[in-house]
């Protein structure tokens, strides 16, 4: 006796990664910026779960101090769109509002993002974390100094409670600067040793730091989101009381592309299942022994970054599961169950480890990834019942069959 049937694999294809851009446009009164950060499993560190951010860097990160920026997981941009200008002239020794001020949003802000066609709706935060300028000052009087400190080194070095970077590029009339700031700093600035009748940033550099949510808990495609910030006094951007800039919003535009991986290969031939005794036929037809059950484990390798869930479609529905038929019709149901690799899961993280398979999909509704998993061998289970074998083995000899289609399906 020989019972086997034909198992039909349908894999669906998820890709799935998060992007930021870098674009700066200038409209009226408003600042605008993309940022773009994308996911994308990487089979050489599969437990790198992170965005990468493809914003391109311009300023101090780009050419001055990128490992510094590395360590500090910040990133920089130089606005040439941004403009400020003084209101009147800026006194020796001036409070703190009414000199060089700088207060940036360097707390921590929540944003939404949204998939662009499923609607499911993720969190970044986002943070100012450093400020820069070109700062120009007429009439050329080789001015910032104060009494027995020297104007450089306080470019140079920061004012409390921002640091500096050791960055300074300046003439007697002009410099280009760039602190770090802080979580939650507030204002930085200082005042000059000799009144200044006229000063002038000519543009805005700034770095930031991002986080991102958890890209292999997010369906591939993109999700878009926007969080706009006000400049001037008492705003986000706080210059102080002098300075004064042309826009009063800053706008930055989040791109979030993710791209997975939702990959099963099943060896050649594994479409083709022939279910036999443990230990072969020989002892029912040596020796009368009946075998207690039919079997047979099919393993495949997986790849996946993704959510995703199991389903089955079957030639010969049974109840809650599939059949096999023989000529006459007589029909036995057929156990499907599915043990998955490790790094793949339940919802709850527990493993799965002969989870039976369903047409109604109960219990295989969500598995997840912990990590990347990259080609990991799992196993689908093919089994009929010692009952169901008893009924068989008392028919006349036939052949039962049928097809089953496994299904490993993304969209969650």
């Amino acid at each position: 006796m020989k019972d086997s049937y034909r198992i039909n694999t349908v894999l669906k294809r998820l890709v799935a990664g998060i992007a930021l851009s870098a674009s700066v446009s200038l409209t009226a009164q408003a600042l605008t910026q993309n940022i773009d950060a994308s996911f994308r499993p990487d089979s050489a560190n599969p437990t790198m779960n992170k965005f990468r951010n493809d914003t391109p860097v311009s300023g101090i990160c780009a050419g001055h101090i990128p490992e510094r920026c590395e360590q500090l997981n910040i990133f920089s941009i130089r606005d040439s769109a941004f403009r400020a200008s003084a209101n009147g002239p800026i006194l020796p020794g001036a409070e703190l509002r009414n000199g060089a001020m700088f207060k940036v949003p360097s707390e921590w802000r929540e944003l939404d993002v949204t998939h662009e066609t499923t609607g499911e709706i993720e969190k970044v935060e986002v943070r100012i974390a450093g400020i820069g300028h070109r700062w120009d000052v007429r009439p050329n009087v080789g001015v910032w100094a104060i009494p027995g400190v020297s104007w450089s080194s306080r470019w140079r070095n920061g004012v409390a409670p921002c640091t500096g970077t050791g960055y300074l590029a300046a003439g007697s009339s002009y410099a280009l600067f760039f602190w770090i700031v802080p979580e939650g700093a507030g204002a930085c600035g200082l005042a000059p040793g000799t009144e200044i009748s006229s000063l002038s940033y000519s543009h805005l550099e700034y770095a930031y730091e991002l986080r991102t949510p958890n890209p292999l808990a997010m369906s591939s495609g993109q999700y878009a989101g926007s969080i706009t910030y006000t400049m001037g006094p008492g705003q986000d951007f706080d210059f102080g009381d002098v300075m004064i800039p042309d826009d009063n919003l800053f706008t930055f535009n989040f791109t979030l592309d993710v791209q997975h991986t939702l990959k099963v290969e099943v060896p050649p031939g594994g479409n083709h299942i022939d279910l036999i005794p443990q230990g072969g036929w020989q002892a029912w037809l040596n020796q009368g022994r009946k075998p207690t059950r039919l079997f047979r484990d099919q393993t495949f390798n997986i790849s996946s970054s993704s959510r995703f869930k199991m389903q089955m479609e079957c030639q010969y529905p049974t109840g809650d599961t599939c059949g096999l038929e023989d000529e006459a019709g007589n029909r036995v149901p057929l156990q499907v169950l599915v043990t998955l690799p490790n790094g793949l899961t339940r919802e709850d993280d527990s493993p799965v480890n002969r989870q039976p398979l369903g047409l109604s999909g109960s219990g295989t509704e969500l598995f997840k990834p912990g990590f990347y998993v990259d080609r990991k061998p799992g196993a689908l289970h093919f089994e009929i019942d010692r009952d169901d074998v008893s009924l068989m083995l008392d028919r006349t000899a036939a052949t039962y069959k049928g097809d089953v289609t496994v299904i490993w399906d993304s969209e969650v």
